[in-house]
């Protein structure tokens, strides 16, 4: 049985258009109970609704906003920026040392980027260099104008777009996510990573969860002890249960023009430390000097080949 997390059910957009599109409770109720997932249908069934039953979208807003906040101290207390900026600084040097960022400026853009804590933490500490475009994209509009509206009072050099990432009218140099990925069934994940190959975008690198025997037992713990809300709780040990393992990840990622990259595979990692883990994609002709960037770490970075090795 898929295990599906409430702030997926609760909101509605159209992809085409971006408009938000109504959505009734009880048919988020019937899906949870389809599914056996009870505690979550408690969960939802206290959300309000108006006389047509459609859930109250600025209730629904406010309590996405709180969660993410809470989700932003989690990635604080695991250090996300500078687990992304360990891979994003060498893979810039890259781009730059190889000229292949001539034609334009160097464009970072972050897919799914909640209330924007990686940008505006990349935008603070400036880390990447000050020729890096900063750019957070997110299909809720909420998100997005909490995002910005905390970037302004920051003063940060950073933007945050309504909409699809692939949409944008400058491309990107570098598309990014944290705890994305999962979100995603197995079957769409190639067309994710297509896009990006299809796109002038040289390279991707996604953080999702790890899938350690230890992850569930350890998303429960964790977010049972920061997060306040049920939601939040609920939402965060699902995501455990729903994240994908390396293979399926790295098949997903194989595209014409793209070499896909797993850094620190579960093989390599030590469970009771792992709980992110980054899937790369670069043009070819960038993976030599990105290992040369990367020194002895260039040793955590495996390719399909590896799993092929393995099950030899």
């Amino acid at each position: 049985m898929a295990h599906l997390e409430i702030s997926d059910l609760i909101t509605a957009v159209d992809p085409r258009t971006g408009r938000r599109l109504p959505v009734r409770r009880e048919e988020v109720l019937a899906t949870l109970r389809a599914h056996g997932d009870r505690p979550a249908a408690r969960i939802v069934a206290q959300l309000p609704v108006d006389q047509d039953d459609v859930l109250d979208p600025e209730a629904v807003d406010r309590l996405l906003i709180s969660v993410h906040t809470e989700l932003q101290r989690l990635s604080e207390e695991l250090r996300i920026g500078e687990r992304m900026v360990h891979l994003l600084r060498p893979l810039f040097a890259t781009i730059r040392e190889a000229g292949a960022a001539n034609s334009g400026p160097v464009r970072l853009v972050d897919i799914g980027s909640g209330l924007g804590y990686l940008v505006r933490w990349l935008a603070a500490t400036r880390v990447l260099g000050p020729d890096v475009e900063l750019v957070g994209v997110d299909l809720d509009a909420a998100l997005v104008g909490e995002a910005t509206r905390l970037a302004h009072a920051e003063r940060l050099d950073c933007q945050f777009v309504h909409g699809n990432a692939f949409d944008l009218p400058e491309s990107a140099t570098v598309y990014i996510s944290t705890g994305v990925l999962h979100h995603f069934p197995a079957a769409a994940l190639a067309e994710f990573f297509q896009a990006q190959a299809a796109s002038p975008a040289l390279a991707f690198c996604h953080y999702d969860i790890a899938t350690t025997r230890l992850a569930p037992l350890g998303a429960w713990i964790f977010h049972r002890s920061r997060m306040r809300h049920p939601l939040g709780r609920h939402d965060g040990y699902a995501s455990a249960r729903r994240a994908h393992g390396d293979e399926t990840l790295l098949r997903a990622a194989t595209a014409p023009g793209i070499r896909p990259l797993l850094y620190e595979p579960r093989a390599l990692s030590n469970p009771f430390c792992t709980t992110l883990r980054p899937i790369l994609g670069v043009r070819p002709q960038l993976e030599a000097p990105l290992r040369r960037a990367l020194g002895r770490a260039s040793r955590r970075l495996v390719g399909p080949e590896h799993f092929a090795e393995v099950a030899r």
